[in-house]
Formats: structure tokens, C-alpha cells, sequence
């Protein structure tokens, strides 16, 4: 691996996100939890970026940075989370032996990937610059798969009339 300014970017990146994701498991105070959430979901937006997808770095920072954790807030804020006594947990035989087979688990399927994939990649292919662009995504979102694109959009238009019918019911 060479140490350019990318590959740089890229292991800074992915340093924030995994700090970010175990500051957010480790944290009592949902908010916090949900702050670092946020700081997790824009490390992952920047990966992507240097990955040159910007379109998944849009969507990453739009639907859950944005939508889905003002969900979350809204949810944490909603259950009233106060009383952190409720919270706490006590470090039992079960949770111990758990911890234990998950990083068993984990460094095994690390050690598969590593294994897997060494040596396999060592260039780009020809047309890798212009995939993760939003032209290329749109141009095969509305010619090669515009029947499935305008099929989920009837089925989102019918949840939406769905909710909009159960929603009167409720209030009548």
C-alpha cells in the first residue's frame, strides 16, 4: 500500500468512524450516543468520498445524518430517557461469554477477508472513476432499470395514500 494523501485521508476517516461507533456503545446518555451516531455517519460519508462515490457520500449524509436521526432524536426525546439508573447493566457470565464469541467471531472473519482479498486488487478497473458518479447512477437508474425505478415509486405512493387513509380513521 502506498502512503499518499488519499489512502492518508482514507485511514483518518475510518479511525473517526470506529471511535465514533464505540463512543456511541459506550456512552449512558442516549444524546451523546446519538451525537456520536452523527459523527459516525459523516466519517462514512468521507470514506466514501475518497472512494470517489459521491453519490453514496450524498445519501449517506441526507437520508441518515439528516432523516433518520432526527427519527432518533425525536424517539430518544419522546421515551423521556432521564433517569440513567435505568440504564445501567451489570457484567454477568452471559454477557461476558458473548463478548468472548463475538471477538472470536470477528477476528476470524477478519482474517477470512484479509486471507480472501490479499494481493487480488491491486488496480482499478477501466471504467472506476465514473461509477460512483451521480451522472452515471442516474443514467442507469432512468434507462436500464426505469421500469423497477417507476414500480417502487407506485408502491411509495401507495404506503403514502395508505398512512394518509389510516391517519383520518384514527382521528374521526
Amino acid at each position: 500500500m502506498q502512503w499518499n494523501t488519499e489512502n492518508i485521508m482514507i485511514l483518518l476517516f475510518a479511525i473517526l468512524a470506529l471511535g465514533s461507533a464505540i463512543m456511541m456503545v459506550s456512552r449512558r446518555s442516549p444524546i451523546t450516543s446519538a451525537i456520536f451516531l452523527i459523527v459516525n455517519f459523516f466519517a462514512i460519508s468521507g470514506i466514501y468520498l475518497m472512494l470517489r462515490s459521491q453519490f453514496i457520500a450524498i445519501i449517506q449524509v441526507l437520508v441518515y445524518a439528516g432523516a433518520i436521526m432526527v427519527l432518533f432524536l425525536f424517539v430518544i426525546m419522546l421515551l423521556n430517557l432521564s433517569s440513567e439508573k435505568r440504564l445501567t447493566e451489570t457484567l454477568s457470565y452471559k454477557k461476558l461469554s458473548a463478548i468472548i464469541l463475538a471477538l472470536l467471531f470477528f477476528s476470524s472473519l477478519s482474517i477470512t477477508a484479509y486471507f480472501g482479498f490479499y494481493g487480488k486488487f491491486k488496480q482499478m478497473g477501466p471504467n472506476a472513476e465514473t461509477l460512483g458518479t451521480i451522472e452515471s447512477v442516474g443514467r442507469e437508474l432512468y434507462t436500464t432499470y426505469s421500469f423497477p425505478f417507476e414500480l417502487v415509486s407506485f408502491v411509495l405512493l401507495a404506503a403514502i395514500v395508505g398512512a394518509i387513509v389510516l391517519a383520518q380513521k384514527k382521528f374521526e
